[in-house]
């Protein structure tokens, strides 16, 4: 085997130095607060079967999709969900991609052109940030959920240029903060300003709406916004992701999203298992509730093991609770890994250096008594500290 390149080599030794190596972890058996599915789907019985009994009836024997989409791989089942997604989502159309990954780089990459600028919220998912890098326009960050910033960037940016659209970019849920951007006065800034909007609904997918279609559907913004990318691989439990918008926009992805075109389509077992979650979350509203009771239960624990300081604030699924340092934030998680929760360290360089935190993901399926325990557990960390 050939001699692994020094300098390659030097960055894991970097990144081992500031305790902040990646390795791929094991299956535990712990409790559950670190996975993203919300709803428990992931693990669902009747899901499983469902989505076996949509291939059988459709007689359906395949492993794979032979092919991309615009080849062979283009299955009768991509037709029927996508249009199932339109309806549930309330779009015009729907294009499914491979992963959220796919989505947002493909997306990206290819929408906004050469004389445009692209405004991003500066927590915005490595996925966008890649796909806007990958792509023609100017790019540039706006502060985290400031709005008048924004303004201002926008406003500057009509005075010094006469063409060029502007897109601007956030998420409806921030994966590592939880928290939510003020979305009807972002609609209100888009609209009166003339941009496009696109927002990434990942981590309200099942957590907010009606039916869990998503804190736009929940505020009645779904018409407002240029595109929406909204992702199965969370709450509904699976694999894959679509992004919303006109059938323009779809058909025009079709021809440009380099992601979509030049890849295998997803297995027909994958399509079935996303329209097997996708009717049972419109049918059973169930987990959502107990979700929703869930998280504000923890809220209320966090007010009475006095751990609310230390927490971002969050009405979703994803709460945070700051430990500064990546060896205290990684100590602390083995601590209560030890005591059969499983949280996991959120570590530089994956979040800013000195906002490193533990990651509480919440389920449907998290009793009270889980709950309790592992704020118990984490206060008496903050008592030794």
């Amino acid at each position: 085997m050939t001699e692994f390149p020094k300098k390659l080599s030097a960055k894991l030794t970097e990144r081992q130095t500031n305790n902040a190596l990646r390795k791929l972890p094991v299956p535990n058996g712990l409790i559950d607060f670190s996975s993203n599915d919300y709803l428990g789907f992931a693990k669902n019985e009747t899901i499983f079967k469902n989505a076996s009994s949509i291939l059988e009836k459709k007689g359906v024997i395949a492993n794979g999709a032979t092919g991309s989409r615009l080849l062979t791989g283009n299955d009768g089942l991509y037709g029927e969900l996508e249009d199932l997604l339109a309806s549930f989502f309330g779009s015009e159309s729907a294009l499914v991609f491979n992963s959220g990954y796919d989505a947002n780089i493909g997306f990206f990459s290819a929408v906004p052109q050469r004389s445009d600028v692209v405004f991003y919220d500066e927590l915005s998912h490595a996925s966008i940030r890649d796909g806007i890098g990958m792509g023609l326009a100017q790019s540039y960050k706006f502060k985290h959920n400031r709005l008048k910033g924004l303004k201002g960037q926008i406003d500057r940016t009509r005075e010094r240029k006469t063409d060029g659209d502007i897109y601007v970019v956030t998420e409806s849920v921030f994966s590592m903060d939880g928290d939510t951007p003020d979305l009807k006065a972002l609609v209100e800034l888009c609209t009166s300003k003339g941009a496009y909007l696109v927002v990434d609904e990942a981590h309200a997918v099942g957590v907010f709406g009606k039916r869990g279609e998503g804190l736009l559907n929940d505020l009645g913004l779904q018409d407002k916004v240029f595109a929406r990318i909204v992702t199965f691989g969370k709450a509904m439990g699976c694999h894959g992701a679509a992004i919303l918008g006109s059938h323009t926009l779809k058909s025009y992805l079709v021809n440009f999203a380099r992601s979509f075109i030049y890849t295998t389509g997803m297995p027909p077992h994958s399509l079935a298992t996303i329209l097997a979650a996708c009717e049972h979350m419109s049918m059973s509203r169930g987990g959502q509730m107990q979700l929703r009771a869930n998280i504000e239960f923890f809220k209320d624990q966090l007010r009475g093991y006095e751990l609310e300081a230390y927490f971002i604030p969050s009405n979703s699924a994803v709460h945070c609770c700051l430990v500064e340092g990546n060896e205290k934030v990684k100590n602390w998680s083995l601590q209560l890994q030890d005591k059969g929760f499983d949280v996991k360290p959120i570590m530089s360089p994956t979040v800013p250096k000195g906002q490193e935190r533990l990651r509480f993901c919440l389920h449907s399926f998290n009793t009270e008594n889980e709950i309790k325990d592992v704020l118990l557990s984490l206060a008496q960390l903050f008592e030794k500290k």
